[in-house]
């Protein structure tokens, strides 16, 4: 069995893994990326990235690519909910947990207003806009 790794083991920050799986969101179209930063009210991670597809295959795709992308960066999943449904898709990775929703159930949960008081996390404009500059 594979050994995990602990988040001090990482060699990379949780700033740049939110960037990391926004571009990897933007390169499947995934839109509206919001990074929060969430490390001094909950202890469990460091960031949240709230990201939308358009449809359920747009959801699976989006979150496949964040898996893979920060897989390669040295990241790995430690637990994927949501798996196969394509309305809401929660990737946790320790010190990042990423939220791929579709359009209409992120709407309707409203994760930003639950987090209002905690900083957000500036992303790319390229990321923003929904295009990615990574290969």
């Amino acid at each position: 069995m594979e050994d995990l790794l602990t988040n001090d083991q990482i060699r990379i920050t949780p700033d740049e893994a939110v960037r990391v799986a926004a571009a990897a969101a933007a390169a499947k179209s995934g839109t509206d990326p919001v990074a929060i930063d969430v490390s001094a009210r909950l202890p469990l991670t460091d960031a949240f990235l709230l990201v939308s597809g358009r449809s359920e295959r747009m959801v699976l795709a989006v979150a496949d690519a964040v898996d893979e992308r920060l897989s390669a960066a040295g990241v790995p999943l430690l637990r994927r909910e949501g798996k196969g449904q394509g309305r809401w898709e929660l990737l946790d990775f320790g010190l990042v947990i990423v939220h791929v929703f579709h359009e209409e159930d992120r709407a309707y949960y409203g994760l930003e207003r639950l987090w209002l008081d905690c900083p957000v996390i500036p992303l790319p404009q390229p990321v923003t806009a929904g295009v990615d500059t990574a290969d």
